[in-house]
């Protein structure tokens, strides 16, 4: 069972409990927060593995439709733990890879980065995997792999480009050098920029607007939208559209009956997910 801040309290069916990260539920949200607090929230294998585990909980649970990731203390992550790399700490991880998330890519549900602090390497490549990024105006972004001799290899060095174009992503790929949150509002990878008391109400504020709407568009949105990356040109994207699994799931749901319904009836629609 977890009680959630709202006092309600629900069944997780195998929920195990959790050691690297904090997990709050409340309705249809999931907050993950991560929690290794004493060494900037860097992750290891187990944490990995974790927050794996707690995604592909998410991702099952038919009540979740929202996700918020936020790290605890004063960094959202700091990336790869390297004094555990550099004991002899393995490098296995999870087939969504760092965080969890970074290989995630069968997740049709939105998730939400909350980046309170440094986002470095692993972290910053967590955060540009959501769909949706808020940062405090402490926040700090940087992928500086090549400085220890590695490279960005949890997606990071294909989703820049994809997100700001090439030369902004090489400008922070290739120096290593770290971006305000306000700069990168700028470049484009963050949504909005809070002060870090306001970053959570922030968050929340997002997942309430995503909440208005069906859970199953929203999800059909996503999956069109990121399946049409993919394709080579814009019509190749807006003829394969209508091939699409989670599309298919909403054109047969209540939820597609119950939108113009409540329409004509001038009321809120009553989502159900289903």
């Amino acid at each position: 069972m977890t009680t959630n801040q709202t006092g309600e309290t629900r069944q997780d069916g195998a929920a195990a409990p959790t050691q690297y990260c904090k997990v709050l539920r409340e309705g249809p949200l999931t907050i993950v927060k991560i929690n290794r607090p004493d060494c900037l929230n860097a992750l290891h294998t187990d944490a990995h593995f974790e927050l794996a585990r707690v995604f592909d909980e998410f991702a099952a649970d038919p009540e979740q439709w929202i996700a918020i990731i936020t790290g605890e203390g004063r960094a959202f992550s700091a990336g790869n733990d390297l004094k555990f790399q550099a004991k002899g700490g393995g490098l296995d991880r999870p087939d969504s890879d760092f965080g969890g998330l970074t290989g995630r890519f069968d997740c049709e549900k939105p998730i939400i980065a909350a980046v309170n602090g440094l986002a470095l390497g692993g972290g910053c490549e967590i955060a540009l995997s959501c769909d949706i990024v808020i940062a405090s105006d402490d926040a700090i972004f940087a992928l500086p792999e090549p400085r220890v001799g590695m490279a960005a290899l949890a997606s990071g060095l294909h989703r820049l480009p994809r997100t700001i174009g090439w030369q902004q992503a090489m400008g922070m790929i290739l120096t290593g050098r770290r971006v305000s949150a306000h700069e990168a509002r700028e470049m484009g990878f963050v949504n909005s920029v809070v002060s870090p008391e306001e970053l959570i109400a922030e968050a929340r504020r997002w997942a309430e607007m995503i909440l208005q709407g069906s859970p199953l568009a929203i999800r059909a949105a996503k999956s069109i939208a990121r399946k049409g990356l993919e394709k080579a040109s814009l019509e190749q994207a807006f003829l394969s559209q209508r091939d699409n699994e989670a599309l298919d799931v909403m054109l047969g749901s209540e939820e597609y009956r119950e939108g113009p319904k409540a329409f004509a009836e001038k009321r809120q629609p009553i989502w159900k997910g289903r």
